[in-house]
């Protein structure tokens, strides 16, 4: 199996959708937001935050822990 390691770059913003006990969630900046059961909805949630904050000029990336 192939890994490949994911760059992360220091001008973009940085959001994470990681579980957190029996919930799914955002992390940016140390603040957790957009909690759901499902984690598609929590993905949907921060892709829909990472355009609005493209959309404002700001480079945004989404990392999703526990996927390769």
């Amino acid at each position: 199996m192939l890994y490949k390691r994911m760059k992360s770059y220091p001008d973009r913003t940085l959001l994470s959708v990681v579980r957190q006990n029996e919930m799914w969630a955002i992390e940016h900046d140390g603040a957790h937001f957009g909690h759901a059961k499902d984690k598609e909805v929590v993905k949907a949630t921060a892709n829909k935050r990472a355009r609005a904050m493209q959309d404002d000029g700001q480079a945004c990336q989404v990392r999703v822990s526990g996927e390769i």
